[in-house]
């Protein structure tokens, strides 16, 4: 019997840990994680991040202070976004690169206990659980928007918020959900009901970054695309930073 040729192309940046899962027990035999991490994460959330708050609430991104919970390759990716349509924005990080990445890119990072009550938009871009919980949405201010571009549906604490006694849910539209509480009377309005609001509210990426994501081994054939030129390194250079000619 002929040996079978695996291959993975992962999804989401949880996608490739799961990839280094596979790598450390053997049976990962090549993978597509570099394009992904880059262009999925940073080029395909800086379109459908605004895509998605448009076409869910048709709100003036401008102006407004946008909360982006993490700042790695996706919250690049979503605050170049928001900073590019005039939001004013702030980050939350725990690991001390991103949080320096951000500070160089004009990005104040604080804690979420900072800026919750202060800011109209919170985006948790992290891949963790529990980033915003009930406690934090009862103290943002009526109308904040709250949506999870990060990963599946453990950011945002929807299962507390749910069983909250005496909480309105007004659906304007599929995917489009203000939350009232009892107490102030103020809402807050939820996105794809915390799963991947860019899946969601608009059509996701766009169809050329999602090739460049899952086509590694191919990439240069979409150099071609835009009209860019691609060259080789000479034997001597290839040599001198010890990678292939082809490039690394």
């Amino acid at each position: 019997m002929k040996e079978m040729l695996v291959s993975v192309s992962e999804e989401t940046t949880m996608g490739v840990k799961r990839l280094y899962q596979m790598q450390a027990n053997g049976t990962l035999l090549f993978s597509e994680e570099t394009t992904t991490l880059l262009f999925d994460n940073l080029y395909g959330f800086r379109h459908s991040l605004p895509d998605g708050l448009m076409r869910a609430t048709d709100i003036t991104i401008a102006g407004k202070i946008a909360v982006d919970c993490g700042h790695g390759d996706v919250g690049r990716g979503c605050a170049a976004a928001l900073k590019a349509v005039g939001a004013r924005v702030m980050g939350t990080e725990i690991d001390l690169i991103c949080a320096l990445q951000a500070l160089t890119e004009g990005i104040p990072v604080l804690t979420r206990e900072d800026v919750v009550s202060e800011a109209g938009l919170f985006v948790t871009t992290t891949e963790n659980a529990d980033i915003i919980m009930v406690r934090h949405m009862k103290q943002m201010k009526n109308a904040a928007i709250v949506c999870n571009i990060g990963h599946f549906d453990n950011e945002i604490d929807m299962l507390d918020l749910e069983a909250y006694r005496g909480i309105k849910r007004i659906t304007i539209k599929p995917q489009t959900d203000p939350w009232v509480f009892p107490q102030t009377r103020r809402g807050i309005i939820i996105l794809a009901e915390r799963l991947l609001m860019n899946l969601g509210c608009p059509t996701g990426h766009p169809s050329f970054v999602m090739s460049c994501s899952f086509t590694n081994q191919a990439a240069a054939l979409h150099l071609g695309k835009p009209g860019d030129k691609f060259r080789k390194l000479t034997p001597e250079q290839a040599a001198c930073i010890r990678v292939p000619a082809e490039g690394p």
